[in-house]
């Protein structure tokens, strides 16, 4: 008998098993840990996503301390405090990590306020209510994207 195959199509291509029996094709997918495929595709987009700091290049530049806004264009304390959102790991941070890097970044701001009108308007939220720590929700993120990173990179 010949080599056996299975093909299966993913969201981001194709896996292909080959054995010498139909048994070992089942093994073989029977060893494949649950979260395989979710690993597989996290990997592989983030492979393909153009990372964060490519798109901020002349807007934020990253320090020890944490993300700090270089860019000379006038923007507005919103706008500020989502950028540092963008910039952080995880897109999250705290207000008062937030204040400190507005400071570094020459911006004076009252950031807890800020945070509660941005809130409201559903830009950002507390993933966990019982941490101080806010992140940009997913509308937030696509506001940073498609309106202010354009409108700070236009010559």
């Amino acid at each position: 008998m010949g080599k056996v195959e299975a093909h299966i199509k993913t969201p981001f291509g194709e896996i292909t098993l080959e054995g010498e029996t139909p048994q070992e094709i089942i093994q073989m997918l029977e060893s494949i840990p649950h979260d395989f495929m979710e690993k597989i595709n996290n990997l592989v987009s983030s492979k393909l996503t153009p990372p964060s700091q490519v798109k901020l290049q002349g807007i934020v530049e990253f320090t020890t301390e944490g993300p700090v806004i270089t860019t000379r264009k006038k923007i507005t304390h919103y706008e500020a405090i989502g950028l540092l959102l963008f910039a952080s790991e995880n897109r999250t941070n705290t207000a008062a990590k937030l204040s400190k890097l507005l400071e570094s970044s020459g911006i004076k701001c009252m950031v807890p306020a800020r945070l509660n009108e941005m809130t409201k308007r559903g830009i950002v939220f507390k993933p966990n209510p019982s941490k101080p720590e806010f992140k940009l929700t997913v509308q937030g993120e696509r506001w940073i994207e498609e309106e202010v990173l354009p409108k700070l990179t236009e010559k």
